[in-house]
């Protein structure tokens, strides 16, 4: 847990702040330096918290000492003698034998200052502390070199492999668009016999991603595929080619993301193939959500546009889907192009997948990476207003690895019964030719 700066104070800033009434001339000392040890109150023999208005006195006699010679008031003794004993436990009966006993210990009234000095030494003491602060806070801040160049190679690695506009991605299958007229081809009936329970659980998966495209023409032409209402199981298999190739593009510009990076280029060639089947599909969603409209729920990738159809027509439904409900999670972070590079280089390199051998090396390099993006947003963003921003960057790579088994199971119970994948999906998902 974070301690806000402007919360934490020392004993230094303490003693600075109450004695800010004292006028300038005389150091303040603390009552426990000296070889004596600690200090009593000349006045009452509490115990004293420093020299103040020339004597050292505790913080009750130093307040009331400024009171009475504010007011300028004539105290009286209401017991007549003029020479009441004055202790902690007495102070408070007779303010004139009190400040008798205050001004023979040696307090000066013209060492009191004036309300408009004592707020402005305050606002003195203050300003400095800030700038210490300021100081301090600069230096444990500022991201190291190696950090620096870290984060430069990820954007450098980004923007040669990632086609934001989408204008290379031309060679696509478009979904069928099937009507009562004609007849339905084989691969998209509903099966019969044996795979029956398997086609129902498959239904399941894909009703809830029911998928809108639209396509823009270089003529201003418009082109819109939506899925069909119905849940018969027809045309269930419509868009899954297109999406394959839209996958394929993706994971094509993920794998070149990483070969880029001189990190990765250094593991083995067997651990750099399991850390890309382990995390290829995180990326992808991660650089998919720097393209999330999160106002129409529409990822707007070039020409091509893709909006979740909810066929319940109610939002809570639709963001039962987890894919979806990571999108908007992640999306109103509103992260930086150097958190989302940093984000995927985490997810890349995660010691933990299948097959990795040097896991020692490669949890090194996430930790590095996860350093440098908690340095980033402690540099770059105001503080305390993100202070919880790197944690809930990691917790949503933890939900993201989370979908990613479930897309995983989804997409190997699809390939078995209708194979859409193409040979580098294949390969990623480990998925057998026979």
């Amino acid at each position: 847990m974070e301690v806000r700066h402007e919360e934490s104070w020392n004993h230094t800033d303490l003693v600075h702040c109450r004695d800010a009434d004292s006028a300038p001339g005389k150091p303040t000392v603390n009552a426990k330096e000296g070889d004596g040890g600690p200090q009593i109150c000349r006045v009452c023999g509490d115990k004293a918290t420093g020299y103040h208005f020339n004597v050292m006195t505790c913080e009750g006699c130093k307040g009331f000492f400024r009171r009475a010679m504010k007011r300028n008031a004539r105290l009286r003794c209401p017991f007549r003698k003029g020479t009441c004993e004055i202790t902690r436990k007495t102070r408070r009966q007779c303010q004139a034998c009190r400040l008798r006993k205050c001004l023979e210990s040696g307090m000066k009234k013209e060492m009191i200052m004036s309300d408009a000095a004592v707020e402005q030494r305050r606002a003195l003491i203050r300003k400095k502390k800030r700038d210490r602060i300021g100081t301090q806070s600069a230096g444990a801040k500022g991201l190291t070199e190696e950090q620096r160049t870290m984060i430069k190679e990820l954007m450098d690695a980004q923007m040669k492999t990632f086609d934001t506009t989408f204008s290379h991605f031309k060679n696509f299958r478009l979904p069928e668009v099937l009507t009562s007229g004609r007849e339905i081809p084989e691969s998209l009936q509903t099966p019969l016999g044996e795979e029956a329970a398997e086609w129902n659980k498959i239904r399941e998966d894909l009703c809830s991603l029911k998928v809108s495209l639209q396509l823009r023409g270089e003529d201003g032409s418009v082109w819109n595929y939506k899925p069909p209402a119905a849940s018969s199981g027809k045309e269930i298999f419509s868009l899954l080619p297109h999406m394959a190739d839209m996958s394929t593009y993706m994971f094509k510009g993920i794998i070149n993301f990483a070969k880029v990076i001189s990190h990765f280029r250094d593991l083995p060639i067997e651990d750099q193939i399991s850390l890309l089947k382990g995390a290829t599909f995180e990326l992808c969603q991660l650089r998919f959500n720097t393209v999330f409209n999160a106002e129409t729920g529409t990822w707007e990738c070039g020409r091509l546009s893709y909006c979740l159809e909810d066929p319940a027509g109610g939002f809570q439904q639709l963001l039962l889907e987890p894919v979806l409900k990571f999108h908007y999670m992640l999306k109103k972070l509103q992260l930086h192009k150097e958190e989302y590079v940093l984000m995927q280089a985490i997810s890349l390199f995660s010691p933990d997948r299948p097959g990795v051998v040097q896991r020692g090396m490669v949890d090194q390099l996430q930790e590095r990476f996860a350093i440098a993006l908690k340095d980033y947003i402690e540099c770059n963003r105001p503080q305390p207003a993100h202070r919880f921003l790197f944690l809930k960057i990691m917790a949503m790579l933890t939900e993201l690895r989370s979908i990613n088994a479930q897309h995983t199971r989804r997409l190997l119970r699809i390939q078995d019964i209708h194979p859409f994948a193409t040979p580098l999906m294949r390969e990623l998902f480990s998925i057998s030719d026979g």
